[in-house]
C-alpha cells in the first residue's frame, strides 16, 4: 500500500542519516537542542526523533551562562573509556552560531574538576575575542568505588595524570590519555561546530604536564601547545613518580612514555613551538616541576622552546589569570594561520 511504502521509504532515508550523512546537533540557546538535517523534513514526525537521540552519546547539558557574547556550558557523558559519568566544560564563542571555529582544550591540575579553570582563569573573554571554542575536562574519573582512590591529593580522584594505566585496580578507569586524546575530541568534534584540523591545547600544573606529553606523542594532532607551571619531568619528581609507579608498575622504563623531557628527545614529527609559563614563586619548582630539565633536553634535541619566567608570581589561579591571554595569542598564531 501507499502507506506502507511511505513507512518502508521513511525507514530507509533514517538509516540512510544515521550511517551516511554526517549530522550534528548545535547548542544556540541554553534550554533548546536543534537537531540539523532532517529536522526541517516534513514527512519526518517527531517520533521519528528519540530514534535518532537514542544512538548519539548520553550528553547532558547541565549548565549554561551567557558570557562575552558566547556560552559557558557544562556537560556530563558517560565515558566509554573511564567507565563512569564525566563532565567537562564548554565554552562556545559567539562565531560558533555560524560556522566551524578552532578549539582549545584545557587540562586542569591536582584536585581540580572542570570548573576551576572555567570560573578563575578569566579565559572567556579571549576564547570570544579569538573565536575559538575552549573544552575544559575534569582531571579523573570520579565515583569508581576504588579502594584508596581518594587516600590522596596527589594520586586516584582528580589526580589522574592524563595517563593509561596498566595496573589493577587503575587500569578498568584511568585512562585520561585515551579520553582526552581520542574519546572527547570524538564527541566534541561530532556535536559542536568545531573544526577537527584546527586544535591546540594548553594546561596548568599536571594539567601542563598533560598538555605537554599529549603534544608530544601524536605529532601533527595539535596545532600548538603551552603550560602554566607544568611538571615537566615527572619520573624525577614525588608527585609524578608516585602516580607513574601507582598506575603504570615500577617498570620505569614505562614512565618515559609519559614524561614530556623523555618525549621531547625523540620527538619526530612538524616543526613545534613550545611555550611554558613559570613563576619565580611557585614553591613547587625545584622538587616537583623541573622545567630546567625539559629546556634543557629541548636545546640537545634542537626543539623551540620558550620559557617565560614571571618574577614574584606563584602557583596559583591569580598567576593564570594574569597572563592567560599572552597564552591566546601564541595558540592564534597557529589557529588562525
Amino acid at each position: 500500500s501507499f502507506s506502507l511504502a511511505i513507512a518502508r521509504f521513511r525507514l530507509s532515508f533514517l538509516i540512510l542519516v544515521l550511517v551516511v550523512l554526517p549530522f550534528r546537533f548545535r547548542f544556540r540557546s541554553c534550554s533548546v537542542l536543534r537537531l540539523h538535517c532532517i529536522s526541517s523534513i516534513p514527512f519526518f514526525s517527531a517520533s521519528f526523533l528519540p530514534l535518532i537521540v537514542g544512538v548519539k552519546m548520553s550528553l547532558k547539558q547541565i549548565a549554561c551562562n551567557k558570557s562575552f557574547g558566547g556560552l559557558q556550558k557544562v556537560f556530563s557523558h558517560e565515558s566509554s573509556v573511564l567507565k563512569c559519568t564525566m563532565k567537562f566544560g564548554l565554552y562556545l564563542p559567539p562565531e560558533a552560531e555560524s560556522r566551524k571555529v578552532p578549539v582549545i582544550y584545557w587540562l586542569s591540575g591536582l584536585e581540580c574538576t572542570e570548573q576551576n579553570f572555567m570560573t578563575k582563569a578569566g579565559a572567556q573573554q579571549h576564547a570570544a575575542a579569538n573565536n575559538f571554542i575552549l573544552v575544559i575536562p575534569d582531571t579523573s574519573p570520579r565515583g569508581c568505588n576504588i579502594p584508596g582512590e581518594d587516600d590522596s591529593y596527589a594520586f586516584g580522584t582528580g589526580a589522574g595524570f592524563y595517563v593509561d594505566a596498566t595496573q589493577e585496580p587503575w587500569k578498568t578507569n584511568y585512562n585520561m590519555y585515551s579520553y582526552i586524546t581520542q574519546e572527547l575530541p570524538a564527541l566534541i568534534n561530532s556535536e559542536f561546530p568545531a573544526d577537527p584540523e584546527r586544535q591546540s591545547i594548553m594546561g596548568h600544573s599536571m594539567g601542563g604536564h598533560g598538555a605537554l606529553i599529549c603534544y608530544l606523542k601524536n605529532p601533527g594532532k595539535y596545532r600548538s601547545v603551552s603550560a602554566f607551571a607544568p611538571i615537566c619531568n615527572p619520573s624525577q619528581g614525588p608527585w609524578g613518580s608516585n602516580a607513574l609507579r601507582g598506575y603504570l608498575g615500577s617498570d620505569e622504563t614505562s614512565w618515559k612514555e609519559y614524561d614530556a623531557t623523555c618525549l621531547v628527545s625523540k620527538y619526530d614529527g612538524p616543526p613545534i613551538d613550545i611555550l611554558i609559563d613559570q613563576g619565580t614563586d611557585d614553591k613547587f619548582l625545584e622538587k616537583e616541576l623541573l622545567p630546567d630539565n625539559f629546556v634543557a633536553a629541548c636545546k640537545e634535541a634542537q626543539v623551540p622552546v620558550v620559557l617565560q619566567k614571571r618574577e614574584g608570581y606563584d602557583h596559583s589561579y591569580y598567576y593564570i589569570a594574569t597572563f592567560i591571554g599572552e597564552h591566546f595569542k601564541h595558540h592564534a598564531k597557529y589557529l588562525n594561520a
